[in-house]
């Protein structure tokens, strides 16, 4: 018998007819990066997140990197291609003059993103001017058109698909704000006419081209000279999308990501406003507990899932129920039988539904009420049309009058009151920060309120802070304050260890990537000078000179005290025959060994853990280098 390999170990997630197949067809996303590799792209330089200064160039294929790990992560399905444009080679279908697409072997040129493609583009830069070359694809004297040839190339290579059931995207990097700057008279107006059409008849198509600027130093990215015209901004929204000339590699990937990954509906709810009147809004989850894959038993012939049947035998007889089981209720000396289907039923108190119970000011909700992450709600005209001016006319009164709706809410067995807060739409100068928009609080029940017990009921008995005490206080928080701290910037230290690994072995690397956990204290900034003095004047204002003496003629030394004592006083002799200032200007810190580091953290009340590097930065922390 003749079989198939491709049908024998195909995935069951690649079958035509699996409904999660369908799923990701219809929300599957083709995406071109569209990359200017001109001169000016290699002999700009910014300062990257580690202050080393990094080429317009290296920043691109930074993000791009980036986001093919994060797209392998959690959207495999999607396809994507690389293509260069001001090139000195040349490969494409359409055999146009200064436009690459870059590929990886046995991979089609917009296909999903693999291993090899990953790696392949973190070493790309080292042999790009040798392999593809870079040259101004645009100059005067010739009608050569680079940028024409790019979106044509990039719009015949998202031919696949039908624009209703997939988005198809061009990411265009460049730092080139005017590229026909250098074409005068009636030859820069035809190839401007003839790029722009290009554009238009790209866009006609269904695909978007989205633009992401790379500022030169000291020199704004000037997009109304010609790219406001290519990706079709005017008046409001040009303003909005004018960009810093100072923007660093991090925003740069925020800001790709933002684009790239857009917010997916989590489920669709009817909103009962009143009893003849309900529209249709979407719900989106802002934050989700990320969690490693569940392991998938398969079988060793068949290779598919195992599935688990639950059988019920009788006791007396071992013969096997055909029927489903019942349970029973004693009511008055008769047995009530109810089935499954009939006790999930009378459990239904809920229909999942939104329905506004009335509204309250914004001061009767407490900080206390918000127990965990809001749901973010978005109007839907899909089912009932009308349905956004409805919600509009919703949420423009409740911010004019400082209010939120109070609604019911919850599934089938967990009904639960809710707290609907409208958000104004957020701009700044790199566009929507935040968009307009209701959040669902869920309100905790009576009984998870808990009232604190107070200590001193008598307000004239309890203790209360000196002036100085406050002074000192204030000077502490301000000392070891967060700047822009957001819950959101931290990454689950686990799930990253179990991600570095799957890209090391799909990588074949060699070393597991380092991982940053955000989540320990930041040592290095609690041993800053200014850090340690702001504490310690705070610990003498509030218990005193002598309190470590009081403390410690309480009770009776232990020995671990003794010996931690010891170790301090010994190490503080062993730190006086170095000259760590010497030492620090010199770079010579790293010669000594770590026994030897540790004589200066002990002697001055510092962390000792941590590898080398980190010990020496804590040294030079502490020295203020």
């Amino acid at each position: 018998m003749d079989l198939d390999p491709d049908e024998v170990f195909r995935d069951d997630d690649d079958d035509p007819d699996n409904p999660l197949f369908q799923e990701k067809e219809s929300t599957k996303e083709l995406v071109v990066y569209l990359v200017d590799a001109s001169p000016k792209m290699f002999s700009t330089t910014c300062a990257s997140e580690h202050q080393k200064q990094e080429t317009h160039f290296q920043v691109v294929l930074s993000c791009i990197s980036q986001s093919l790990k994060t797209q392998i992560i959690n959207r495999s399905y999607d396809e994507v291609s690389i293509c260069f444009f001001n090139t000195r080679e040349k490969k494409n279908l359409q055999d146009l003059n200064g436009v690459f697409v870059f590929n990886v072997f046995e991979r089609e040129d917009l296909d999903r993103p693999t291993a090899r493609l990953l790696k392949t583009v973190d070493s790309l830069e080292e042999v790009f001017m040798k392999e593809i070359g870079s040259q101004y694809g645009i100059v005067s004297g010739s009608r050569e058109n680079s940028l024409y040839n790019a979106i044509w190339v990039a719009q015949a290579l998202l031919r696949k698909g039908s624009a209703k059931t997939v988005d198809k995207r061009i990411l265009l990097f460049t730092n080139e704000d005017d590229p026909f700057g250098s074409i005068k008279g009636a030859t820069k107006f035809d190839l401007i006419r003839t790029t722009l059409q290009r554009a238009k008849d790209a866009q006609d198509l269904g695909i978007s081209i989205e633009l992401i600027p790379l500022s030169c130093p000291n020199e704004q990215f000037n997009i109304s000279l010609f790219y406001a015209d290519l990706i079709g901004l005017e008046g409001g929204e040009l303003a909005q999308f004018v960009h810093s000339a100072g923007d660093r590699l991090e925003d740069m990937k925020d800001q790709l990501k933002k684009r790239m990954f857009k917010k997916r509906v989590v489920r669709s709810l009817k909103f009962s406003i009143t009893n003849e009147l309900s529209i249709d809004v979407n719900s989106y989850a802002l934050i989700r507990p990320t969690l490693p894959g569940a392991i998938t038993w398969l079988d060793s012939i068949t290779n598919r899932p195992l599935k688990t049947e639950r059988s019920f035998i009788c006791a007396d007889t071992g013969a096997l129920f055909s029927e489903p089981s019942k349970r029973f209720q004693l009511y008055k000396n008769q047995v009530i039988k109810f089935s499954e289907e009939e006790l999930s039923e009378i459990k239904r108190v809920a229909t999942g539904h939104l329905r506004l119970l009335g509204f309250k000011p914004l001061s009767c909700l407490k900080d206390y009420h918000n127990l965990r992450p809001s749901t973010f709600l978005y109007p839907s005209d899909q089912e009932m049309v009308g349905s956004t001016c409805i919600f509009v006319a919703l949420h423009r009164s409740m911010l004019k009058l400082n209010r939120f709706a109070v609604a019911f809410f919850g599934s089938p067995s967990r009904p639960q009151l809710v707290a609907l807060v409208a958000q104004d739409e957020i701009i700044t100068a790199g566009g929507q920060l935040e968009p307009p928009g209701m959040h669902m609080l869920y309100l905790p029940y009576a009984d998870d309120i808990r009232h604190v017990e107070e200590l001193h009921p008598d307000p004239n008995v309890a203790p209360k802070a000196t002036d100085d005490q406050v002074k000192k206080a204030a000077a502490l928080m301000k000392r070891i304050d967060l700047k822009d701290f957001s819950v959101c910037q931290f990454a689950n230290p686990a799930l990253q260890r179990h991600y570095a690994v799957l890209q090391a072995l799909a990588l074949e690397e060699d070393d597991m990537p380092e991982v940053n956990d955000e989540t320990v204290p930041d040592e290095e900034g609690m041993a800053r000078p200014g850090v340690v003095k702001a504490l310690e004047e705070f610990k003498l204002s509030v218990y005193g000179e002598n309190y470590e003496e009081e403390e410690a003629g309480k009770g009776k030394v232990s020995e671990a005290s003794k010996k931690r004592k010891a170790l301090s006083e010994s190490a503080a002799q062993k730190c006086k025959e170095y000259d760590w200032t010497d030492l620090a200007d010199n770079g010579k810190l790293k010669e000594l060994s770590v026994v030897e580091l540790k004589y200066y953290l002990t002697a001055h009340d510092l962390p000792v853990s941590g590898k080398k590097e980190a010990l020496i930065c804590r040294i030079l922390s502490h020295m203020g280098k």
